[in-house]
């Protein structure tokens, strides 16, 4: 929740408005050595002077306040020699002027605050030739021991007929088919349907394969079932039947499940029909 606004006297406003040029800091520290105002921060008196729409006289990207770090000279030796590569305009600049406190990335900062281009692009330019144009790759000899060999196969390739078990319990197996989607010479496939479709053909269209037992890691085509995929809400969804947990004795009340399904099918059917 936001806090409750201080209030001023007449005098501190008079004080505040006619030293607000005053660097943040300063302006703070100053204000309650004067008026004694413990509870006063920083951060009011910057809200304050936002809220009055008082000028500090600063313009933005510009070196002013106890920011001024550098002297009119160096600043314009700074500006007219600019497109140096920032480690040498460093050098250059604190063997000039004696400043060892000045580093490439303060003067970097100080480079983008200004608005000074340097001419440089990053882009190659049309035209120029790469560093390594004529030159016999690979020039270090070993690095070609590292390289692929034409014809050698990745150690971590996983071929036809390698399975792998699922976080959610299904068993997946590489296949020699054309994956469909990337072109790739094996396509990785759920197991029981790849199975359960090699037994019986593709799964018919708004039906999906549903365990008997309620092993998913049981991949034999005969524990498998085409069901309509509505019918499974009903077996393990808000029916809380618990089809998967139920003991083997219970399972197959799966039919009535089925029965559930077809009857409101049906009876959806007659309602469209009136």
């Amino acid at each position: 929740m936001r806090g409750q606004r201080l209030t001023y006297s007449v005098y501190e406003m008079r004080w505040l408005g006619a030293n607000r040029t005053m660097v943040i800091s300063d302006y703070h520290a100053a204000f309650v050595a004067k008026f004694a105002r413990a509870d006063v921060t920083a951060s009011h008196l910057h809200g304050l002077r936002k809220r009055k729409g008082w000028k500090v006289g600063r313009a933005p990207g510009r070196l002013a306040g106890r920011h001024s770090r550098y002297s009119a000279a160096e600043i314009a030796w700074l500006r007219d020699n600019s497109t140096m590569e920032i480690n040498a305009w460093c050098a250059a600049f604190r063997a000039r002027f004696d400043r060892d406190d000045a580093t490439p990335a303060k003067l970097h900062s100080l480079r983008k605050r200004m608005g000074w281009k340097t001419g440089r692009t990053g882009h190659f330019a049309k035209g120029v030739a790469p560093w390594s144009k004529g030159e016999k790759r690979p020039f270090n000899a070993g690095s070609a021991q590292t390289q692929f060999k034409k014809g050698q196969v990745a150690h971590n390739r996983r071929g036809p007929g390698h399975e792998s078990l699922g976080d959610d319990g299904y068993i997946w197996i590489v296949t020699d088919a054309t994956n469909p989607w990337t072109g790739a010479s094996t396509w990785r496939v759920h197991k029981h349907r790849y199975l359960w479709e090699q037994a019986n053909g593709p799964v018919p269209e708004g039906y999906v394969l549903k365990s008997l037992d309620g092993d998913r890691s049981n991949a034999d085509p005969a524990n498998w079932l085409a069901v309509p995929q509505g019918l499974l809400p009903r077996l393990n969804g808000k029916s809380r039947r618990g089809y998967d947990q139920a003991p083997a004795e219970l399972k197959p009340s799966w039919r009535f499940a089925k029965l559930e399904h077809a009857a409101a099918k049906a009876q959806r059917r007659r309602e469209a029909a009136e």
